[in-house]
């Protein structure tokens, strides 16, 4: 594989240093695409991370290595980040046709692995009744309790995702001859996030430690959803938020030279955007706290949020996840003892401590 560095082909760009990323194209959502990253080794290419699973994505990858001179029968393995659907779709056809082995963190592959298991409207009954404690309307209730009916469950993405069949230890190297990926857990986006430092000399000699392929959990100018860790048999009150904001200042002490996330770009300078991160979310956590002055449930409090846009163009999916991220935040604000749950409440309602 010897393209020529920094210059692109087609979906396909090359970091220098045997990397290269790949758009892979999202269906319909306004990310766009996935940057699967190709890190060669002497073994052949490995995969971080591998697309959403749809025909095009599966056809833009498969050109993008072809670009590159090899394909998708060449790839000795896949990392994978975490257990997205943009990710983690394409894992299974990858190996499929290589043989390729697919690592990913134990806590992501325990979301994989329940989901895969699950009846099919196990994940609409918790998600009716999680709505439904967070103060849901019923006119946005109805559409899941009509899925439900109608057994539409099964054509939702994920619910088949490929099992991986090697543990990714944080802290450990991964097994790549010529090569030293080790990797750091970034649990935040999700409970097993992981993030790649490749401990090899920037090939451009930028000062820094390396280069990091962050996945989600550092981007150049979006803030990753950080929602709750779902798990209907586990009645654990988590605390996502406050596991993101331990894993970013463990990116910045680790000072890579160059991030290489999985959307976007890459860029430099990671402790500035973990800085511009850490202080997004403490603003956001004392504008929250400001509208906690009244008792609100959850879902008032989304409502009240600031979005992208205004709540009622926020499309209906969308709206789900953002409940699911002030909900985090809520988590958050009462473990600092800066909000408490108001007791006897039904739906419960939140108030500024």
């Amino acid at each position: 594989m010897t393209k020529e560095w920094g210059r692109p082909v087609s979906q396909v760009t090359e970091h220098g240093g045997g990397v290269w990323s790949i758009e892979v194209p999202i269906p319909d959502n306004p990310l766009g695409h996935t940057l699967v990253h190709v890190l060669d080794t002497d073994d052949g290419p490995v995969l971080i991370d591998t697309g959403w699973d749809d025909p095009a994505s599966w056809d833009t990858l498969a050109g993008g290595l072809a670009a590159l001179g090899t394909s998708v029968t060449d790839i000795h393995g896949v990392v994978i980040t975490h257990h997205h659907p943009d990710h983690h779709g394409l894992s299974g056809q990858v190996r499929d046709a290589s043989g390729a082995w697919i690592a990913m963190h134990a806590a992501d592959t325990d979301v994989v692995r329940r989901t895969r298991n699950a009846e099919p409207g196990t994940w609409l009954d918790y998600l009716t009744a999680k709505l439904t404690a967070a103060g849901a309307p019923d006119d946005h209730l109805a559409p899941l309790r009509a899925a439900r009916a109608s057994g539409r469950m099964r054509t939702l993405p994920g619910l088949s995702a490929a099992l991986p069949d090697r543990e990714i230890v944080p802290g450990d190297l991964l097994p790549l001859t010529g090569r030293r990926l080790r990797a750091i857990w970034t649990p935040g986006h999700t409970p097993g996030h992981v993030c790649l430092h490749l401990e090899e000399t920037h090939p451009a000699k930028l000062p820094g430690n390396g280069r990091l392929f962050s996945g989600d959990h550092l981007l150049p100018g979006i803030t990753p959803h950080i929602g709750l860790y779902e798990d209907p048999d586990d009645t654990t009150v988590t605390d996502p938020l406050g596991d993101y904001l331990d894993s970013l200042e463990r990116v910045e002490r680790l000072a890579p030279a160059e991030v290489l996330p999985a959307h976007q770009h890459a860029f430099t300078d990671a402790p500035a955007r973990v800085r511009e991160l850490l202080g997004h979310h403490e603003d956001r956590l004392n504008g929250l706290r400001a509208l906690l002055a009244t008792p609100l449930t959850p879902w008032q409090l989304a409502e009240r949020m600031e979005w992208n846009r205004p709540w009622d163009q926020i499309p209906y999916g969308s709206r789900n996840i953002a409940v699911s991220e002030a909900e985090a935040h809520l988590r958050r604000l009462v473990k600092l003892g800066r909000a408490e749950a108001v007791p006897g409440g039904d739906p419960l309602t939140y108030v500024a401590a």
